[in-house]
């Protein structure tokens, strides 16, 4: 093949990806949802049985898939959609997508990185000093007329000056511990690697980082990468005087060892923003008063979401112009 029927390949190949329809995977924002159906006529990926018809009908015709991390593009979706070119994710996670099936296939993946920051690192320091100070245990406790029969609650922790270890010191992680600063917080952290220049103490591992802190806040990818990296031995770690907080993804926890660790005193406390079976929360920790509880609503701001949606539309339409993506995760 010439070099010129090499570029024309190329540009037939991009105009046959860039020129095709939208689709949508799983439950989006309504506004976004809105926007999909009515500015780019969007198909909607129907659950099963009727899926297999929906995509012997259109699969060919899909160019672009947009999705969240909750839900994205398994392999298996992936292989239906032949002239896929990009999978758009309406959120920072994308460990619900095959990158890896998306990339040998020549696919781009994107997210939305940096708009969701500090409203992330906002809900965990939050979430901290809930745990900590059981602000929400103490509401409770007012609502239920216990302060008037019972007395006064037990008394709890202070949060300033207290050892805080962080898993995962990217943008949430590093936006979460220039807070905690200003609580006079000691904090130090564990990545796959040391950050050169750096602040804060680095651990080669998640059980010696635990083990030197009072609180472990969780902000690393999900994926399977990280599946159980806070195990047992990280939870052991921490000890009955420790509190965890986890903002990430549910699959970093081992739920099942913390559930049980809160549930005998071998924890202090948790404040818990995501789960490993989403939308199930364990029953166990619905009865335990040291624990904060919230539906992954880390990015839940009207700003936020605002700037997600915006991020979103925009890779999907620099795709659609020119086959490229705004916030890539894979080149």
């Amino acid at each position: 093949m010439t070099t010129v029927e090499s570029k024309k390949s190329v540009e037939q190949q991009q105009d046959s990806r860039t020129s095709g329809r939208v689709l949508r995977v799983g439950p989006l924002k309504p506004s976004l949802v809105d926007t999909l159906t009515d500015d780019y006529d969007a198909l909607v990926l129907p659950d099963s049985p009727e899926r297999a018809g929906f995509l012997a009908e259109h699969g060919d015709s899909i160019t672009a898939a947009v999705t969240s991390g909750r839900t994205g593009v398994d392999a298996e979706l992936i292989s239906q959609l032949p002239n896929l070119g990009a999978i758009v994710h309406f959120g920072v996670g994308y460990d619900t997508t095959d990158v890896e099936a998306a990339s040998a296939r020549g696919i781009g993946v994107s997210n939305t990185p940096d708009v969701l920051t500090d409203c992330v690192a906002d809900l965990a320091v939050g979430l901290v000093i809930d745990a900590v100070r059981q602000v929400s245990f103490s509401d409770r406790y007012v609502r239920a007329g216990r302060w008037l029969s019972e007395g006064n609650t037990p008394l709890t922790r202070q949060v300033t000056g207290k050892r805080v270890g962080i898993i995962g010191l990217g943008r949430i992680g590093s936006a979460i511990a220039d807070r905690l600063v200003g609580f006079r917080c000691a904090v130090s952290y564990h990545n796959r690697n040391e950050i050169d220049g750096s602040l804060y103490t680095y651990y080669s591992t998640p059980a010696a980082l635990a083990a030197g802190v009072d609180i472990l806040v969780v902000a690393a990818s999900g994926g399977s990468g990280t599946r159980h990296l806070v195990d047992c031995d990280v939870l052991d770690a921490l000890g009955p005087q420790g509190y965890l907080v986890n903002v990430a993804r549910g699959s970093v926890v081992d739920e099942n060892a913390l559930v049980e660790r809160l549930a005998d005193g071998r924890l202090a406390g948790a404040g818990l923003d995501v789960f490993a079976h989403e939308p199930s929360v364990p029953e166990k920790l619905l009865e335990l008063d040291n624990v904060v509880l919230l539906p992954h609503v880390g990015s839940g701001t009207v700003e936020t979401r605002a700037a997600m949606e915006a991020l979103t539309v925009q890779n999907l339409d620099q795709f659609l112009a020119d086959g490229t993506l705004t916030t890539p995760v894979n080149r």
